[in-house]
């Protein structure tokens, strides 16, 4: 691994890089790497980005620098497509985005003032909102402050960033408290459909059960905000928990010579305390 000092040397070039993704989008290059578009490597875009977390989660700079390297990959062939129909260029997407560091930091590079982070927050929130608006004029009345969520994001992350969103024009409780009464309320409005319904197969049950489990979870995420917990990142964390845990049942369940299906839920229950006690998670 190269030694650093903290800075990314200037003379980083990405023409070695860009120049083998145009090799294998030539003629006589890779056959799978010629006929993928923007639609075809969407899914990919997703997935390195979650191995990337991955990697982050595990503190693992091997894995890490590999893992960048997959999500940059994505950015080099969709702009490799692009630059083949003289649509734009990696030099473009670089300045694009020089300029916006630039205009989205004036604390920095300008005469605005920010204390803190949440003066850094409230500054980019007003310069996204006029840079959306027609010409860069102020947003017209009926822009909402909730446009502009990319529709793709994780449910989880789209609460949170939608309730924040809320949050700057004062819709939201002085404290966590009054979060928590909602978490309540919606809590008790489930377990009545639930009661209601039970195991009614029919399309309205369905309909009202779901929509009760999206305002519990929706109120968690509002919880979550403001003690300044990741709501996807804890749900990330307590899957590979249980991931870790049921893994250890089946371990110790192997030993045992005793098969999963045919256990008792007691029997695995016991097992999943031994885990949590042997440090299963």
């Amino acid at each position: 691994m190269a030694e650093t000092n903290g800075r990314e040397p200037a003379g980083t070039d990405l023409g070695p890089l860009l120049a083998v993704m145009a090799r294998l989008r030539s003629p006589d290059g890779c056959p799978w790497d010629r006929q993928q578009t923007h639609e075809s490597l969407k899914p990919y875009l997703i997935e390195e980005a979650y191995e990337l977390l991955d990697a982050i989660d595990a503190g693992d700079d091997a894995a890490l620098i590999e893992e960048l390297g997959d999500v940059l990959l994505q950015v080099v062939f969709h702009v490799t497509i692009a630059a083949e129909t003289g649509r734009f260029t990696m030099q473009d997407v670089v300045d694009g985005l020089t300029a916006k560091l630039i205009r989205r930091h004036p604390h920095v590079f300008g005469d605005a003032e920010a204390k803190d982070a949440a003066d850094v927050a409230r500054l980019w929130a007003q310069i996204k909102q006029r840079e959306a608006a027609p010409g860069g004029a102020e947003p017209p009345g009926v822009r909402s402050l909730l446009d502009g969520l990319a529709k793709g994001l994780p449910a989880l992350m789209e609460a949170e960033k939608l309730q924040r969103r809320a949050a700057r024009v004062g819709f939201e409780w002085d404290d966590v408290d009054g979060a928590w009464q909602k978490v309540r309320e919606e809590l008790d409005e489930l377990r009545e459909a639930v009661s209601r319904h039970g195991q009614d197969p029919s399309a309205p049950a369905r309909a009202e059960l779901e929509e009760e489990l999206g305002d519990v979870l929706f109120a968690l995420v509002n919880v979550a905000r403001y003690v300044q917990v990741d709501p996807e990142q804890s749900l990330r964390a307590a899957n590979a928990k249980f991931r870790r845990r049921f893994r250890y049942i089946e371990a110790r369940a192997a030993e045992l010579g005793k098969d999963l299906s045919e256990m008792s839920l007691a029997e695995m229950d016991a097992l999943w305390d031994e885990a949590k006690e042997n440090g299963g998670g």
